[in-house]
């Protein structure tokens, strides 16, 4: 199944307008026609199903048939990511964390970030295609950028992780994880939380873990991190 991605539709119109880029897309590049089904998510666990009415290429209208609306994740799954120098790898990480099923991120900028500015236009764009591809119908929630220091002072349900690579007394973060409990996981830039950092998040009850024996990159460990939640929560 081909899964579209549309923000305002909703389980109260009967038809709806794709805008000019998506229309051009579905009518010049995949050669839709009227009478063919199309299948849209809103990103809030709808899906709905929609027929082509006019196949015109800045305007694709269709009506809809029917919709379902999947449950909700009984977790909720928070990955607080430093960003990485090299932006292909942190793109990297948003589209396998897409995949496997996060429901939030925030970049984070630390003290050894190499990378402290942060445009998330593109990142959200990343979000969008890789929730298409894998057939999620919940889009995850990207916040903007904002300090560790900041990160702290938010209030963060559930259950809290800081993972981090120095040697000192740590968990392994698949013995601690609880099914169906939220979670808020911090991962740390190419030259890991410093140790001032590593404390402050102590103090704010984060409990530091380790990913297993290696040494992980940032993208690597927040992949790791992610499959571990969403592994223990399957059904």
């Amino acid at each position: 199944m081909q899964l579209f991605y549309n923000s305002t539709i909703n389980d109260t119109q009967t038809s709806f307008v794709f805008d000019k880029e998506e229309s051009k897309h579905i009518i010049k590049v995949l050669r839709k026609k009227e009478g063919n089904i199309l299948h849209v998510t809103n990103g809030l666990g709808f899906i709905f199903t929609t027929e082509i009415t006019i196949a015109l290429d800045n305007k694709c209208t269709v009506k809809i048939i029917s919709f379902t609306k999947q449950d909700a994740p009984k977790f909720h799954l928070h990955l607080a990511v430093a960003p990485t120098k090299m932006n292909e790898r942190y793109e990297w990480f948003l589209e396998k964390a897409t995949e496997i099923g996060v429901q939030e991120i925030t970049p984070i900028i630390c003290e050894h970030s190499e990378r402290k500015v942060i445009k998330t236009d593109r990142f959200q764009k990343i979000l969008e295609s890789a929730m298409k591809q894998s057939l999620h119908y919940f889009l995850p929630k990207l916040n903007e950028p904002i300090t560790l220091k900041d990160f702290l002072k938010k209030e963060h349900s559930g259950q809290k992780f800081v993972a981090h690579c120095e040697e000192t007394d740590k968990k392994s973060l698949k013995n601690e994880l609880m099914t169906y409990e939220d979670v808020t996981i911090l991962i740390g830039p190419e030259g890991d939380f410093s140790v001032k950092e590593i404390q402050q998040s102590i103090d704010a009850n984060f409990i530091p873990v380790s990913l297993g024996t290696t040494r992980l990159r940032t993208e690597t460990a927040a992949v790791v991190a992610c499959h571990s939640v969403v592994f223990i929560n399957e059904d």
